[in-house]
């Protein structure tokens, strides 16, 4: 049962770390568009978004969907989807403050959720 409870708080914090990168990432871009214009075109392209949201969901449905499983509470889940959509929705705006405003709330709702959870394990 110890192993269980250990795999579930490895995945949660995985997925904070990653929020984590998530908001390093947001905060970096913005400021390197804002010094070096030419150089944040890398760091803004879709595929780099697409491919972070996508990493985001799939540890999302591991470590919150173990959670479910595994202690019975479905409000880390929720929060944690919440901030999922925050972050999808943030993809549809356009490059600039108001997407990384929307993006970083998105990624702090997730990473909120990944803690809830990690710490209804019992």
């Amino acid at each position: 049962m110890f192993a269980k409870v250990e795999g579930s708080a490895l995945v949660d914090r995985l997925a904070i770390g990653l929020s984590g990168l998530c908001l390093v990432h947001c905060l970096a871009t913005s400021v390197l568009l804002a010094l070096l214009a030419s150089a944040g075109g890398i760091l803004v392209s879709p595929v780099v978004h697409e491919l972070g949201l996508t990493i985001a969901i799939a540890l999302g449905l591991v470590a919150l969907g173990r959670g479910i499983w595994e202690h019975g509470f479905m409000m880390p889940s929720a929060v944690g989807g919440l901030g999922l959509g925050v972050m999808a929705g943030a993809l549809t705006l356009e490059h600039g403050f108001t997407e990384t405003v929307y993006t970083v709330l998105g990624v702090a709702i997730l990473a909120l959720g990944h803690d809830l959870n990690r710490r209804a394990v019992i």
